[in-house]
Protein backbone atom coordinates (compact mmCIF):
# COMPACT_ATOMS: atom_id res chain seq x y z
CA UNK A 1 0.00 0.00 0.00
CA UNK A 2 1.41 3.44 -0.81
CA UNK A 3 -0.51 5.89 1.86
CA UNK A 4 -0.76 9.85 1.06
CA UNK A 5 -1.24 11.16 5.25
CA UNK A 6 -1.83 15.07 4.43
CA UNK A 7 -1.08 16.87 7.90
CA UNK A 8 1.48 13.92 9.21
CA UNK A 9 3.64 16.44 10.81
CA UNK A 10 1.12 17.13 13.19
CA UNK A 11 -0.47 15.60 16.29
CA UNK A 12 -2.64 12.99 15.38
CA UNK A 13 -0.60 12.60 11.99
CA UNK A 14 2.45 11.58 13.38
CA UNK A 15 0.76 8.88 15.63
CA UNK A 16 -0.99 7.45 12.87
CA UNK A 17 2.56 7.62 10.62
CA UNK A 18 4.15 5.56 13.46
CA UNK A 19 0.88 3.07 13.07
CA UNK A 20 1.05 2.73 9.52
CA UNK A 21 4.51 2.31 9.30
CA UNK A 22 4.75 -0.39 11.60
CA UNK A 23 3.12 -2.43 8.86
CA UNK A 24 6.61 -3.70 6.20
CA UNK A 25 4.14 -3.37 3.45
CA UNK A 26 3.01 0.10 3.55
CA UNK A 27 5.24 2.96 2.03
CA UNK A 28 4.00 6.29 3.65
CA UNK A 29 4.15 9.39 1.85
CA UNK A 30 3.68 12.78 4.13
CA UNK A 31 2.95 16.07 2.99
CA UNK A 32 2.74 19.09 5.62
CA UNK A 33 3.39 22.85 5.46
CA UNK A 34 4.20 22.80 9.01
CA UNK A 35 2.01 25.49 10.23
CA UNK A 36 1.49 23.43 13.07
CA UNK A 37 2.86 20.53 12.78
CA UNK A 38 6.62 19.79 13.43
CA UNK A 39 9.14 17.59 11.62
CA UNK A 40 10.59 16.32 15.00
CA UNK A 41 7.47 14.39 15.15
CA UNK A 42 8.69 12.18 12.31
CA UNK A 43 12.28 12.57 12.97
CA UNK A 44 12.46 8.57 13.71
CA UNK A 45 11.20 8.41 10.14
CA UNK A 46 13.26 10.18 8.05
CA UNK A 47 15.77 8.45 5.50
CA UNK A 48 13.28 5.09 6.16
CA UNK A 49 13.48 3.56 2.68
CA UNK A 50 9.73 3.52 2.82
CA UNK A 51 9.35 7.03 4.01
CA UNK A 52 8.86 10.38 1.91
CA UNK A 53 8.37 13.90 3.94
CA UNK A 54 6.83 16.54 1.23
CA UNK A 55 7.02 20.17 2.30
CA UNK A 56 3.62 21.05 0.57
CA UNK A 57 0.56 23.28 1.85
CA UNK A 58 -2.91 21.08 0.53
CA UNK A 59 -4.41 24.18 -0.79
CA UNK A 60 -1.81 24.03 -3.77
CA UNK A 61 -2.56 20.71 -5.88
CA UNK A 62 -0.48 17.75 -5.31
CA UNK A 63 0.70 14.88 -7.57
CA UNK A 64 1.48 11.45 -6.44
CA UNK A 65 0.35 7.75 -6.94
CA UNK A 66 -1.21 6.23 -3.94
CA UNK A 67 -3.27 3.98 -3.03
CA UNK A 68 -5.01 5.53 0.35
CA UNK A 69 -5.08 9.47 1.21
CA UNK A 70 -5.52 10.28 4.98
CA UNK A 71 -6.54 14.06 4.85
CA UNK A 72 -5.38 15.10 8.68
CA UNK A 73 -4.01 18.70 7.16
CA UNK A 74 -5.94 21.43 9.03
CA UNK A 75 -4.85 23.94 11.78
CA UNK A 76 -7.50 22.20 14.54
CA UNK A 77 -6.67 24.42 17.62
CA UNK A 78 -8.34 27.64 18.29
CA UNK A 79 -5.39 29.73 19.02
CA UNK A 80 -4.42 28.57 15.19
CA UNK A 81 -7.70 28.88 13.65
CA UNK A 82 -8.41 32.28 14.64
CA UNK A 83 -4.50 33.50 13.99
CA UNK A 84 -5.96 32.86 10.35
CA UNK A 85 -9.17 32.24 9.76
CA UNK A 86 -9.24 32.40 6.13
CA UNK A 87 -5.95 30.15 5.84
CA UNK A 88 -7.98 27.92 7.52
CA UNK A 89 -11.17 27.84 5.69
CA UNK A 90 -8.77 27.70 2.70
CA UNK A 91 -7.31 24.42 4.13
CA UNK A 92 -11.01 23.19 4.53
CA UNK A 93 -12.45 23.48 1.33
CA UNK A 94 -9.59 23.90 -1.22
CA UNK A 95 -7.86 21.56 0.60
CA UNK A 96 -10.08 19.04 0.40
CA UNK A 97 -10.92 19.32 -2.92
CA UNK A 98 -7.15 19.06 -4.06
CA UNK A 99 -7.23 16.12 -2.44
CA UNK A 100 -10.19 14.56 -3.76
CA UNK A 101 -9.31 15.82 -7.19
CA UNK A 102 -6.36 13.40 -6.35
CA UNK A 103 -8.24 10.73 -5.43
CA UNK A 104 -10.31 10.91 -8.71
CA UNK A 105 -7.17 10.84 -10.60
CA UNK A 106 -5.36 7.97 -9.60
CA UNK A 107 -8.40 5.67 -7.89
CA UNK A 108 -7.40 6.33 -4.21
CA UNK A 109 -9.86 5.90 -1.47
CA UNK A 110 -9.62 8.77 0.63
CA UNK A 111 -10.19 9.97 4.52
CA UNK A 112 -11.13 12.39 5.95
CA UNK A 113 -10.89 13.48 9.65
CA UNK A 114 -13.95 16.02 10.04
CA UNK A 115 -14.59 17.25 13.65
CA UNK A 116 -17.50 17.04 16.60
CA UNK A 117 -17.32 20.97 15.75
CA UNK A 118 -19.72 20.33 12.98
CA UNK A 119 -21.68 19.47 15.45
CA UNK A 120 -21.38 23.32 17.37
CA UNK A 121 -23.09 23.87 20.03
CA UNK A 122 -25.46 20.88 20.43
CA UNK A 123 -29.00 21.20 21.80
CA UNK A 124 -28.84 17.23 21.69
CA UNK A 125 -27.11 15.38 24.01
CA UNK A 126 -24.77 12.83 23.19
CA UNK A 127 -23.84 14.00 19.53
CA UNK A 128 -25.15 10.79 16.73
CA UNK A 129 -24.19 11.14 13.58
CA UNK A 130 -27.89 12.00 12.40
CA UNK A 131 -27.36 15.59 14.46
CA UNK A 132 -27.42 17.90 12.28
CA UNK A 133 -25.88 20.84 14.64
CA UNK A 134 -26.33 24.07 15.87
CA UNK A 135 -23.36 26.32 14.16
CA UNK A 136 -22.80 29.79 13.82
CA UNK A 137 -22.07 30.54 10.07
CA UNK A 138 -20.49 34.05 11.47
CA UNK A 139 -18.80 33.59 14.52
CA UNK A 140 -14.79 33.84 14.93
CA UNK A 141 -14.48 29.73 14.94
CA UNK A 142 -17.00 28.97 12.04
CA UNK A 143 -14.22 29.14 9.80
CA UNK A 144 -13.17 25.62 11.14
CA UNK A 145 -16.64 24.60 11.92
CA UNK A 146 -18.28 25.70 8.88
CA UNK A 147 -14.84 24.31 6.76
CA UNK A 148 -15.48 21.09 7.84
CA UNK A 149 -18.97 21.16 6.88
CA UNK A 150 -18.09 22.10 3.55
CA UNK A 151 -15.44 19.34 3.60
CA UNK A 152 -18.23 16.66 4.08
CA UNK A 153 -20.51 18.03 1.19
CA UNK A 154 -17.69 18.02 -1.20
CA UNK A 155 -16.73 14.30 -0.11
CA UNK A 156 -20.19 13.15 -0.18
CA UNK A 157 -20.59 14.89 -3.63
CA UNK A 158 -17.27 13.27 -5.24
CA UNK A 159 -18.85 9.72 -3.97
CA UNK A 160 -21.86 10.11 -5.06
CA UNK A 161 -20.78 12.03 -8.33
CA UNK A 162 -17.15 10.38 -9.39
CA UNK A 163 -18.12 7.20 -7.47
CA UNK A 164 -14.99 8.11 -5.26
CA UNK A 165 -14.70 5.53 -2.11
CA UNK A 166 -14.40 7.88 0.94
CA UNK A 167 -14.67 7.70 4.43
CA UNK A 168 -15.89 10.48 7.07
CA UNK A 169 -14.31 10.76 10.40
CA UNK A 170 -15.78 12.98 13.23
CA UNK A 171 -13.12 13.41 16.02
CA UNK A 172 -13.90 14.39 19.55
CA UNK A 173 -11.25 15.83 21.53
CA UNK A 174 -7.93 13.81 21.92
CA UNK A 175 -5.03 14.30 23.76
CA UNK A 176 -1.21 12.71 24.13
CA UNK A 177 2.34 13.11 23.73
CA UNK A 178 3.02 15.49 21.33
CA UNK A 179 0.83 17.77 21.07
CA UNK A 180 0.94 21.55 20.83
CA UNK A 181 2.41 22.58 24.16
CA UNK A 182 0.76 26.34 24.05
CA UNK A 183 -2.06 25.32 21.59
CA UNK A 184 -5.28 27.18 23.54
CA UNK A 185 -6.78 23.28 24.19
CA UNK A 186 -7.49 22.81 27.67
CA UNK A 187 -5.57 19.54 27.91
CA UNK A 188 -2.53 20.66 27.42
CA UNK A 189 -2.96 24.04 28.62
CA UNK A 190 -3.69 22.19 32.01
CA UNK A 191 -0.63 20.17 31.96
CA UNK A 192 1.46 23.02 30.98
CA UNK A 193 0.47 25.68 33.82
CA UNK A 194 0.73 22.43 36.21
CA UNK A 195 4.97 21.76 34.82
CA UNK A 196 5.33 25.26 35.14
CA UNK A 197 3.68 25.45 38.46
CA UNK A 198 1.05 28.50 37.02
CA UNK A 199 -2.75 28.60 38.01
CA UNK A 200 -4.83 26.62 36.19
CA UNK A 201 -6.90 28.79 34.13
CA UNK A 202 -10.71 27.17 33.79
CA UNK A 203 -12.98 29.13 31.57
CA UNK A 204 -16.29 30.23 33.07
CA UNK A 205 -18.61 28.68 34.36
CA UNK A 206 -16.36 25.57 34.66
CA UNK A 207 -19.25 23.20 34.30
CA UNK A 208 -19.03 22.92 30.18
CA UNK A 209 -17.96 19.61 29.39
CA UNK A 210 -15.53 17.48 26.85
CA UNK A 211 -14.53 14.05 26.22
CA UNK A 212 -10.94 13.25 25.71
CA UNK A 213 -9.82 9.98 23.62
CA UNK A 214 -5.91 9.06 24.08
CA UNK A 215 -4.03 9.43 20.52
CA UNK A 216 -3.74 5.39 20.08
CA UNK A 217 -7.56 4.93 20.74
CA UNK A 218 -7.91 7.53 17.86
CA UNK A 219 -5.57 6.29 15.35
CA UNK A 220 -7.12 2.55 15.81
CA UNK A 221 -10.24 4.04 15.07
CA UNK A 222 -8.80 6.01 11.94
CA UNK A 223 -7.32 2.92 10.63
CA UNK A 224 -10.29 0.69 11.05
CA UNK A 225 -12.68 2.92 9.75
CA UNK A 226 -10.00 3.47 6.35
CA UNK A 227 -10.30 -0.05 6.06
CA UNK A 228 -13.70 -1.37 6.66
CA UNK A 229 -16.77 -0.99 4.05
CA UNK A 230 -18.64 2.32 5.77
CA UNK A 231 -18.36 6.01 4.63
CA UNK A 232 -19.43 7.29 7.45
CA UNK A 233 -19.49 9.77 8.79
CA UNK A 234 -18.68 7.84 11.84
CA UNK A 235 -17.81 9.89 15.12
CA UNK A 236 -14.69 8.51 16.92
CA UNK A 237 -14.26 9.51 20.42
CA UNK A 238 -14.58 8.65 24.21
CA UNK A 239 -18.03 8.78 25.48
CA UNK A 240 -16.28 9.25 28.89
CA UNK A 241 -17.48 12.92 30.01
CA UNK A 242 -15.47 15.34 32.15
CA UNK A 243 -16.84 19.27 33.35
CA UNK A 244 -13.63 21.19 33.04
CA UNK A 245 -13.39 21.63 36.80
CA UNK A 246 -13.02 18.24 37.02
CA UNK A 247 -10.31 18.36 34.24
CA UNK A 248 -8.59 20.82 36.04
CA UNK A 249 -8.82 18.93 39.93
CA UNK A 250 -7.52 15.67 38.19
CA UNK A 251 -4.83 17.41 36.33
CA UNK A 252 -4.02 19.09 39.92
CA UNK A 253 -3.97 15.55 41.47
CA UNK A 254 -2.03 13.35 39.23
CA UNK A 255 0.62 16.32 38.42
CA UNK A 256 1.62 19.24 40.62
CA UNK A 257 -0.71 19.57 44.13
CA UNK A 258 0.34 22.85 45.08
CA UNK A 259 -1.17 24.73 41.98
CA UNK A 260 -3.99 26.84 42.10
CA UNK A 261 -7.00 26.73 39.92
CA UNK A 262 -8.52 30.05 38.63
CA UNK A 263 -11.39 30.75 36.89
CA UNK A 264 -11.48 32.89 33.38
CA UNK A 265 -13.69 34.52 30.84
CA UNK A 266 -14.55 32.29 28.04
CA UNK A 267 -14.53 32.20 24.62
CA UNK A 268 -17.31 33.52 22.58
CA UNK A 269 -19.15 30.20 20.74
CA UNK A 270 -17.58 27.74 23.04
CA UNK A 271 -19.84 24.69 23.37
CA UNK A 272 -21.26 23.59 26.87
CA UNK A 273 -21.37 20.07 26.19
CA UNK A 274 -19.62 17.78 24.26
CA UNK A 275 -20.36 14.08 24.22
CA UNK A 276 -19.89 11.63 21.37
CA UNK A 277 -22.42 8.72 20.34
CA UNK A 278 -20.15 6.29 19.58
CA UNK A 279 -22.54 2.93 18.75
CA UNK A 280 -21.68 3.54 15.18
CA UNK A 281 -17.90 2.93 15.86
CA UNK A 282 -18.57 -0.27 18.12
CA UNK A 283 -21.29 -1.88 15.95
CA UNK A 284 -19.86 -0.84 12.98
CA UNK A 285 -15.60 -0.90 13.50
CA UNK A 286 -15.55 -2.83 16.19
CA UNK A 287 -14.19 0.28 18.20
CA UNK A 288 -14.13 1.83 21.05
CA UNK A 289 -11.29 3.50 23.34
CA UNK A 290 -9.33 1.75 26.07
CA UNK A 291 -7.08 4.34 27.53
CA UNK A 292 -8.83 5.88 30.43
CA UNK A 293 -8.11 9.28 31.17
CA UNK A 294 -6.39 8.69 34.50
CA UNK A 295 -4.00 6.30 32.78
CA UNK A 296 -3.66 8.68 29.82
CA UNK A 297 -2.50 11.87 31.31
CA UNK A 298 0.81 10.73 32.69
CA UNK A 299 1.84 9.27 29.62
CA UNK A 300 1.30 12.99 28.07
CA UNK A 301 3.06 14.73 31.30
CA UNK A 302 5.95 12.47 30.84
CA UNK A 303 6.10 14.12 26.77
CA UNK A 304 5.57 17.68 27.95
CA UNK A 305 7.93 17.35 30.70
CA UNK A 306 10.99 16.33 28.30
CA UNK A 307 9.72 19.20 25.82
CA UNK A 308 9.58 21.97 28.81
CA UNK A 309 12.91 20.78 30.54
CA UNK A 310 11.01 20.37 33.81
CA UNK A 311 11.96 17.80 36.07
CA UNK A 312 10.04 15.27 38.02
CA UNK A 313 10.27 15.88 42.30
CA UNK A 314 11.11 12.54 43.82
Amino acid sequence: MRILVTGGAGFIGSHLVDKLMENEKNEVIVADNYFTGSKDNLRKWIGHPRFELIRHDVTEPLLVEVDQIYHLACPASPIFYKYNPVKTIKTNVIGTLNMLGLAKRVGARILLTSTSEVYGDPLVHPQPESYWGNVNPIGVRSCYDEGKRVAETLMFDYHRQHGIQIRIARIFNTYGPRMNIDDGRVVSNFIAQALRGEPLTVQLPGTQTRSFCYVSDMVDGLIRLMEGEHTGPINIGNPGEFTMLELAETVKELINSEVEIKKVDNTPDDPRQRKPDITKATELLGWEPKVKLRDGLPLMEEDFRQRLGVAKKN
